[in-house]
């Protein structure tokens, strides 16, 4: 595995969805290709963030109300009252820009195969987007890294 890049794993001809997909195309995206998830790019091709299997699930979750004191006629949230809006927003988006994780976890075609790895296994990552400057060029799933144990 040493030596190795994101270049020589990564696929190039990645399938995206823009912003705009409704989430009905997603869930039979995700179904026909077996995703754990997909990028999506705006028309420009930078990359806006990634809809996984999480984001879709989460659309039947139940609501998490955040636990409050009232103490004096004032209510007090023990958690954050933003947590709460994200997770409504999610639930009822309409469409992968809505539902999309945008604080995305982004590799070069320069980065070691070591550093992928590490990358995946501390942050649970099943999708990994390759950028340059911005704009995708390909993508890592965790059979790519797997892939590299196999005998050449």
């Amino acid at each position: 595995m040493s030596g190795r890049l994101a270049r020589d794993i990564m696929t190039k001809n990645v399938i995206t969805v823009s912003p705009d997909t409704p989430v009905s195309e997603l869930a039979r995206l995700f179904m026909a290709h077996r995703f754990n998830g997909v990028p999506v790019v705006g028309p420009d091709g930078m990359l806006v963030g990634v809809v996984t299997q999480d984001d879709l699930i989460d659309q039947h979750k139940k609501v998490h109300i955040p636990t409050v004191i009232s103490l004096l006629d004032s209510v007090f949230f023990l958690e954050s009252p933003d947590r709460l809006d994200k997770e409504l927003k999610k639930m009822t988006g309409m469409t992968a820009g809505d539902i999309c994780s945008k604080n995305v976890v982004t590799v070069t075609e320069d980065t070691a195969i070591e550093d992928i790895a590490t990358i995946i296994a501390e942050r649970r990552i099943h999708t990994i987007p390759v950028v340059d400057r911005g704009r995708l060029v390909g993508i890592i799933g965790r059979i790519d890294v797997i892939r590299t144990l196999l005998p050449a």
